[in-house]
């Protein structure tokens, strides 16, 4: 029962982080996805805010154009009644003058009086005539004016209605791009999944005897011991052996995944928490990093390619057991290999 329990457990930690990696890429997309959205809609707010701003400019100007129309118009027609009424005036006068040099009285004196008043109403009418004639000019100034600036607020209008169709069709474009890689995405991590899957079925069962190497999980977790000395980073004969295995089965893979799959094999240093006491390595760090890289050289070696290997050393800083013995410290020196995304 011991058994069956553990083995379930394997199982289910071996896709658990896989799940976790997946959610992380996914997150890192969405993210992605949403700061390309936020940036187009800011871009469309900016120009959309310009033509707003034009087009309130242009009402404006629009509505002080048309009451200086209105008060132009009322000066003309103003004008107008006041020329009839000279118009009249000087009617008036000449019937007069007729009447009186009718009648014989004072004939010159009335004549000069009637000439004068003729002369002057003459001069007023003139005036107003040019007054009329003055404001009928600025009128129809500016009626060309009104048009002019009802064409530049058509022109923003339609120009406002393209930016907002342009936006629509942005953020359409970037849902469906976003459910594109989704869907790509979603399409590696299987593919990935599936052949790590191959991958780690091989390799448990070729070190299924050796009690000294044991799956966590994704990876697969060696002892130390098995491919080095104490404090040292150079490889030991039977290390290199458990290597070959390892590494036939990565060239061996990397012919099956397909090369837009960014996989690596990440190999994990760990130390104990006992500082090192080493003219080589001045620190746990240097050692785990020192016996990584001698895995993924030796692994190199043997025709994997560098491109698909990570080499990390994390001293004693990631222990598995936290107890102050000797076992604690032997579980704690080992060396891990995690087949992961790029």
């Amino acid at each position: 029962m011991a058994r069956g329990r553990s083995r379930r457990g394997g199982e289910y930690g071996e896709f658990w982080p896989a799940y976790v990696d997946v959610l992380s890429t996914l997150l890192l997309v969405v993210t992605l996805l949403m700061s390309i959205f936020m940036i187009a809609q800011y871009f469309s707010a900016q120009e959309a805010t310009g033509k707003d701003s034009a087009l309130q400019r242009l009402t404006q100007q629009i509505s002080e154009l048309t009451s200086l129309l209105s008060l132009e118009k009322g000066k003309s027609q103003s004008a107008q009644d006041e020329l009839a009424a000279l118009q009249a005036s000087l009617a008036s006068v000449k019937a007069e003058n007729e009447k009186l040099a009718g009648a014989g009285l004072g004939a010159d004196e009335r004549a000069k009086t009637a000439a004068g008043q003729i002369a002057g109403l003459t001069a007023d009418l003139d005036k107003q005539k040019n007054i009329s004639a003055e404001a009928l000019s600025k009128v129809d100034l500016l009626n060309q004016q009104l048009v002019a600036l009802r064409r530049q607020i058509a022109a923003l209008n339609d120009a406002l209605e393209a930016s907002e169709k342009k936006g629509a069709e942005s953020d359409k474009t970037i849902k469906d791009l976003g459910a594109r890689l989704n869907t790509a995405l979603a399409q590696q991590v299987q593919e990935l999944k599936r052949y790590r899957s191959d991958f780690f079925g091989r390799l448990r069962e070729l070190l299924k005897n050796r009690k000294d190497i044991r799956v966590v999980g994704d990876r697969f977790v060696f002892q130390s011991e098995v491919f080095f000395d104490t404090g040292q980073a150079t490889l030991l004969p039977e290390g290199k052996t458990e290597l070959d295995t390892v590494a036939s089965a990565l060239v061996d893979l990397d012919k099956k995944i397909p090369s837009e799959i960014g996989w690596v094999l990440r190999v994990d240093g760990h130390t104990d928490v006992r500082p090192i006491n080493s003219p080589l390595f001045k620190s746990n760090w240097e050692l785990s990093s020192a016996r990584a890289i001698s895995v993924v050289q030796y692994l190199v070696s043997l025709g994997v390619p560098a491109q698909r290997l990570v080499a990390a050393g994390f001293g004693e800083f990631q222990p598995l057991d936290t107890a102050q013995t000797e076992d604690a410290y032997k579980r704690n020196r080992r060396i891990e290999l995690k087949l992961t995304e790029r």
